[in-house]
């Protein structure tokens, strides 16, 4: 990697912004108001919106021509109410809009809404994502780095990025927007932000220094000063080669349950995969061991969170008692002196986070962690079983979803992962029974809470699993 990919130009905090004008964000606000919870990747869904503040606002293209578009650049906090009892919470959000005197037909779906005041009175906003040429804007600035406003857009200089690539938008996302640079980039833009280096842009740069080819390196990416610590930044967007041709292992594999194939020699070079990953960001990045104080801690938090859903899901209740002697089993083994290593790892690792490729290659990829964890949480080192245990479940997962269920195909899948773990990196998660278990049934009453809140029909699946657990 280039100097340039692997350190922070200081300019970026150097640069004085200009300020938006007071008025800008309240002639937004009724707009906002409607249109942000009907976003996919807005998180505060369910919650009324009491107020907006504005963090930053740049104008990537001048809004004051009444013949071209303009775009503006706004990093805003939304206030809402708590779901019990206050303090009210407040996250940031990344929004690029479109400015007009009126939308041509095809981005009427992208509409927002008209200005009735303001500096952009009299004006048409709408999401910029939709609008090729202002996409095509954003791939320009990541193409020639430099700093705009309170962005300071970077690249790798040893990469270089095609001109005039046609974007197009991906609509599988859920947390965060992408966009598609004509076969062969992958914009990836975080919509919920907080200040800190996000891990899909850190551990990628990281893996990219050891020479790790399991996860695309990043060629370009943007960020904010943040207004309180110009030495503290808003990651909010990664830009890395898009594979293209590749298929996600969740899709992979619902087609070989579906046909009635084996999957157990994908699984295994999934595991594979995931060992080299591991191994890579053991030595790339900072390690440490968990000891008594950490493992008490960690095993309580599990213990909590099992607490909270099983008040938040009935259906828990009867299984609680067993399933808490999983982590009391850890914290048990901590006390008597156990200690387990911790690193950085992928945080969210299922098989819709993998592609394979046509060559028959897997790749890992997307490494922000579960975006509903606070960013330190989701920076911190954790033991490498957390992601091991993710994957399990997903197989999990796959086999309940086919019809009939095949419990056997998920069994046959997880030991073949963790034998492929296990002849990549020395070491087979088997043989950590306790702490697997934990990981796993803490990761099985995550799913039970989200599906009771998100998809009931799916709630099955995950209970299926708490049964097993709660059996063990």
């Amino acid at each position: 990697m280039s100097e340039a990919a692997s350190t922070r130009s200081s300019a970026a905090h150097r640069a004085t912004p200009p300020a938006a004008p007071p008025t800008l964000l309240p002639s937004l606000t009724h707009l906002l108001h409607e249109w942000l919870p009907r976003q996919r990747w807005f998180a505060g869904k369910g919650r009324s919106i009491t107020g907006f503040s504005l963090v930053s606002a740049t104008e990537l293209l001048p809004v004051g021509s009444a013949s071209a578009p303009g775009l503006l650049h706004l990093l805003v906090q939304v206030h809402q109410s708590a779901p019990s009892t206050p303090p009210p919470v407040a996250d940031c959000y990344q929004l690029l809009l479109g400015v007009r005197a009126s939308l041509p037909p095809h981005l009427a779906p992208a509409l927002i809404g008209h200005v009735q005041e303001g500096p952009i009175a009299n004006r048409t906003v709408y999401e910029a994502l939709q609008d090729p040429r202002l996409a095509g804007l954003l791939l320009e600035r990541l193409r020639t780095p430099g700093v705009h406003g309170s962005l300071h857009f970077q690249r790798d200089r040893a990469v270089t990025i095609p001109p005039a690539l046609t974007p197009r938008p991906l609509d599988a996302e859920q947390s965060n927007s992408s966009l598609i640079y004509g076969n062969s980039y992958i914009l990836k833009i975080f919509r919920r932000v907080s200040p800190g280096s996000n891990p899909d842009l850190e551990l990628p740069l990281a893996l990219a220094r050891k020479g790790c080819e399991r996860v695309p390196a990043p060629v370009a990416w943007y960020e904010a000063a943040t207004p309180a610590s110009r030495e503290e930044t808003y990651t909010l967007g990664v830009l890395q080669p898009f594979l293209h041709g590749s298929e996600d292992g969740w899709q992979r594999a619902l087609r070989a349950l579906a046909v009635g194939n084996d999957f157990t020699t994908e699984a295994q070079a999934l595991g594979r995969a995931t060992a080299e990953v591991h191994t890579a960001l053991a030595t790339a990045l900072p390690t440490l061991m968990l000891r008594k104080q950490q493992t008490q801690l960690l095993a309580a938090a599990m213990t909590e969170r099992l607490e909270a859903a099983a008040q938040a899901v009935p259906a828990l209740l009867p299984y609680a008692p067993a399933l808490r002697t999983a982590f009391d089993a850890v914290a048990t083994l901590g006390r008597k002196g156990r200690t387990w290593a911790a690193q950085r790892i992928h945080g969210d690792l299922h098989l819709g986070q993998t592609l394979r490729a046509p060559a028959g290659d897997w790749s890992v990829i997307d490494f922000e962690g579960e975006p509903t964890r606070p960013l330190t949480e989701r920076r911190r080192p954790q033991p490498p079983l957390r992601d091991v245990a993710g994957m399990l479940r997903s197989f999990d997962y796959a086999a309940r979803s086919h019809d009939p269920w095949d419990a056997a195909w998920a069994v046959r899948c997880r030991d073949a992962y963790c034998t492929g773990y296990a002849k990549a990196s020395g070491a087979d998660p088997r043989e950590e029974p306790e702490l697997l278990r934990a990981y796993e049934t803490d990761k099985a009453i995550y799913e039970v809470l989200y599906e009771a809140r998100h998809r009931p029909d799916w709630l099955p699946v995950p209970l299926a699993a708490i049964h097993r657990l709660a059996s063990t």
